[in-house]
């Protein structure tokens, strides 16, 4: 969503990954297909977090609220990474 889909030119991505995969898993990959850009800005393989001001979700619920980066995915789970907002 909005800074991502600019970077990486794509809206959403379907990827397979294999059975009891973690959020992690799925991060790992994407820095892998995305490169250095995803890396410095998003997410840097073996983090236990998405960087500073990128918020994940999984299925609506927040990254903060599973457990982390070593959150198991299930088939058709729905992961939205997106930019944090603020404004005033």
């Amino acid at each position: 969503m909005g800074y991502i889909k600019n970077m990486l030119k794509k809206s959403e991505d379907e990827l397979e990954l294999i059975e009891g995969a973690s959020l992690s898993d799925l991060l790992n990959k994407l820095a892998g297909i995305h490169g250095e850009a995803f890396r410095k800005e998003v997410y840097e393989i073996g983090l236990k977090d998405v960087k500073t001001g990128f918020v994940v979700t999984v299925d609506g619920v927040l990254l903060g609220q599973l457990r982390g980066v070593d959150t198991r995915l299930n088939e058709g789970d729905n992961v939205i990474l997106m930019t944090l907002m603020s404004g005033g």
